[in-house]
């Protein structure tokens, strides 16, 4: 009897690396968790895998270095092929972060090895924390009724286990799928949903910008005050079509994916 195929995953420990854990345990293979400490040995890290998910930590200071430092280790680890967590829209010239993304996803197309771009919208999993308060509301330093593609977290875990699966070769190779969910979304849209989940009022609020990066450090707080600015302007609408393709089904709707999530505070 052969073990089951082990997949690097790094930043395993974060939101995004649990959920793919799981999902990969469903789909009958094992997980190595990567984060700081592995960065003292890289190939050793990575040997034996027969797949790496390629997942920067967030608001890296040097995305490309990090990024570019794990495609090395994964072709001297005879690692043949990555999946790369990008980010939807990678190349807005106002968003620091996300051209760091697109900096990364050139890296990944020039690693010679096989690899797969996914470009997630913001998930759904990210607005719970103030939905799970005994005073439910949802508090945002942009405009409630922007357009966004926000998508379930399981419904990405479970496209990136696939992809990740998918042998050197196969139909995922050189690929870029954006993965938003079934439909373009508001926060507004998410508090009225929520309020019918959970059967009580939702609070929307808007707050000022310099109160959310209340704390951080300079370059995370100019950052996130230039996505926030976008945010206001133009939210960030993420096509559903390339993720039901890699998942065989629709991505899970609004309503579905907060029934699920919110079952416990009603």
């Amino acid at each position: 009897m052969t073990d089951p195929p082990e997949v690097a995953v790094l930043a395993g420990s974060g939101k995004t690396g649990r959920a793919l854990a799981r999902a990969l345990a469903d789909a009958g293979a094992r997980t190595r968790p990567l984060g700081r400490a592995d960065l003292a040995d890289p190939v050793a890290a990575l040997r034996g895998c027969i797949a790496a998910y390629v997942m920067a930590p967030n608001l890296h200071p040097d995305e490309a270095s990090y990024v570019g430092g794990w495609l090395a280790a994964a072709r001297r680890a005879g690692v043949a092929r990555v999946v790369h967590h990008s980010v939807a829209s990678p190349y807005v010239p106002t968003m620091p972060h996300h051209l760091a993304k697109a900096v990364s996803e050139d890296l990944v197309r020039r690693s010679e090895l096989s690899w797969t771009l996914l470009q997630p919208c913001a998930y759904v999993q990210n607005l719970l924390p103030g939905l799970r308060s005994d005073r439910p509301r949802l508090r945002v330093p942009y405009d409630p009724d922007r357009p966004f593609g926000l998508v379930d977290l399981l419904d990405v875990a479970r496209a990136a286990a696939r992809v990740l699966l998918d042998p050197v070769g196969g139909v995922h190779e050189g690929a870029t799928y954006e993965l938003g969910g079934p439909r373009l979304v508001s926060v507004r849209d998410v508090a009225t949903v929520a309020a019918r989940v959970l059967g009580a009022d939702v609070v929307v609020e808007r707050v000022p910008a310099a109160a959310a990066v209340a704390g951080l450090d300079e370059r995370e707080a100019t950052w996130l005050t230039a996505m926030f600015a976008y945010y206001d302007e133009h939210g960030l609408p993420t096509g559903g079509r390339p993720l039901a393709a890699v998942l065989g089904r629709e991505p899970h709707a609004l309503a579905a994916t907060l029934a699920r999530e919110l079952a416990e505070s009603r």
